[in-house]
């Protein structure tokens, strides 16, 4: 009788399973069909030669844009640690001075950020060019967000397992090394790849410093082929083919740490 009761519970779930797959690729047809139907109602043939005989600039591109979108993450990841231990600080003015800068960047515009940093800070300094401080303006734009994931990581560790921890006289490097940090980095994963995925739809921002990422190079080549719809076509396929994986690995993520 278990058997039966197993089986049919097993049953069940592959028709789920069946269900939620046939839905997924119902809706994936859908986007296809939408596309095709664009495409059929264009008033010419979309002709993608003259951009594929550019492709070298494309992937040249593309590995600008993953690199300075890492070099963001990174740096983002360094100052928005550094920010937290300041928001928890016992000195008053590194807890104010959190509080301000992160209520200034909440209330800049991405764009307008890596404007004032690329041309306005830049000009002041004149120590590196508009597309390093450009690359500047996007780190320090995603800090408060990498601050608040620390925050809630650091957080969701029990009160109870502090007061363990002194209760068996645990030192400051075994609290960090063999509780709070494996801890932290498993609650960090998740929001910390939203926030790559976030930097990367950013950096297209980059153009205006003159830093030479897809939507820089795409939009030069819309100009210069005549092929506005196809560049921009290429472009979405790009930032997709970054963004759709992460998506996938959050979810992945997301689903194997929560058993």
């Amino acid at each position: 009788m278990e058997a039966v009761k197993s089986a049919a519970r097993l049953s069940d779930t592959s028709r789920e399973r069946l269900h939620v797959l046939l839905n997924y690729a119902l809706a994936i047809l859908t986007f296809i069909g939408l596309a095709i139907m664009v495409v059929i109602r264009q008033q010419r043939a979309l002709a993608f030669d003259e951009i594929w005989l550019r492709s070298s600039i494309i992937q040249r591109a593309f590995v600008t844009t993953v690199t300075v979108s890492f070099i963001a993450l990174i740096g983002s990841l360094v100052l928005g640690l550094v920010f937290y231990f300041f928001s928890i600080s016992r000195v008053r003015y590194l807890r104010a001075f959190t509080d301000v800068f992160t209520e200034v960047i909440y209330g800049t515009p991405l764009l307008v950020m890596i404007f004032m940093m690329g041309y306005v800070f830049r000009a002041s300094f004149n120590i590196a060019g508009p597309e390093t401080f450009g690359l500047v303006g996007l780190t320090i734009y995603i800090t408060p967000y990498m601050t608040n994931i620390f925050r809630a990581a650091f957080s969701s560790i029990p009160e109870g397992q502090y007061q363990a921890m002194d209760l068996f006289g645990f030192t400051t490097f075994q609290r960090y090394r063999y509780i709070i940090i494996p801890q932290v980095i498993r609650a960090l994963m998740a929001p910390l790849m939203n926030n790559f995925s976030l930097i990367i739809k950013g950096s297209a921002l980059l153009h205006i410093v003159g830093t030479r990422e897809i939507y820089y190079e795409l939009f030069a080549l819309s100009n210069t082929t005549g092929r506005n719809i196809e560049t921009f076509f290429i472009m979405w396929l790009l930032y997709l083919m970054i963004t759709l994986p992460l998506s996938r690995i959050i979810q992945f993520v997301e689903k194997r740490w929560s058993t």
